[in-house]
């Protein structure tokens, strides 16, 4: 015989074991904001752009395929840019005291499809030394790409600027508080359910009709703990009581 779950016993756990879900979700939270606001170093990004295209002379036209070439090329501009060949200039210039799969990591290069603007996005713990490593890779990527690419005209169209309150992009407090707000939820509500499989205690009246399948006719009533701490009665004690009245009168 299959047993089931009806949406109301869903919510007769839930409201059963409410503290232990609310305590854990607000634990969760409690977690990710200390991580995140005092634990967590802050990471900054900046970006600059540049645009790469081969110079053509005044009597060359510029052909469709010319173009869909370069943007394919697009691609092998982005690795070179993360190659050694650049990133080894910029960390000879800046005098980085990291290596160079380190730097790798912090640099991200993009373009917009059908585009042949490069962008070039740095993260670091400082900004302003995201801001300098940035401009360098642009500076040292116009230097050396006539050599290998034979591509001799790249522009840098928006350098990175100084700013003097910049955001940080890593992390982000408000989503690491909410994914931690479904964590605890999430396991809280697990938790609730387990506890009541595993719990096969008889607590209530109603466990006793779910456990026998039928109804209860009569409910012992608990005896104050006051009674029972009364002495019994006793004959005896009740005649040696008016006794003693009696006594006092004469």
């Amino acid at each position: 015989m299959e047993e089931t779950i009806s949406l109301q016993d869903i919510l007769k756990v839930i409201k059963k074991r409410l503290f232990l879900i609310v305590s854990l979700t607000i634990i969760s939270v409690i977690i990710a904001s200390v991580v995140s606001y005092f634990i967590l170093t802050p990471v900054y990004q900046a970006s600059t752009q540049i645009l790469v295209n081969e110079q053509k002379s005044e009597t060359e036209s510029i052909q469709s395929q010319e173009i869909q070439a370069n943007l394919q090329l697009i691609n092998t501009y982005n690795e070179i840019i993360k190659s050694p060949v650049i990133l080894d200039k910029v960390i000879e210039r800046l005098d980085l005291n990291q290596t160079t799969p380190q730097l790798s990591e912090q640099i991200s290069v993009s373009n917009v499809e059908e585009s042949q603007v490069i962008s070039i996005s740095v993260e670091d713990e400082q900004y302003f030394e995201a801001v300098n490593i940035a401009n360098t890779i642009a500076e040292v990527f116009q230097e050396e790409i006539p050599v290998l690419m034979n591509a001799n005209n790249v522009t840098i169209l928006s350098p990175a600027v100084h700013l003097e309150n910049p955001s940080h992009v890593k992390p982000n407090e408000l989503m690491n508080i909410a994914i931690a707000t479904m964590i605890g939820l999430l396991v809280g509500v697990g938790l609730a359910f387990l506890r009541e499989y595993l719990d096969t205690t008889i607590k209530t009246e109603q466990d006793v009709e779910e456990l026998l399948g039928i109804p209860i006719i009569g409910i012992v009533s608990p005896i104050p703990e006051k009674e029972l701490n009364k002495r019994p009665y006793s004959p005896n004690s009740e005649l040696s009581r008016s006794k003693s009245r009696r006594e006092k009168l004469v």
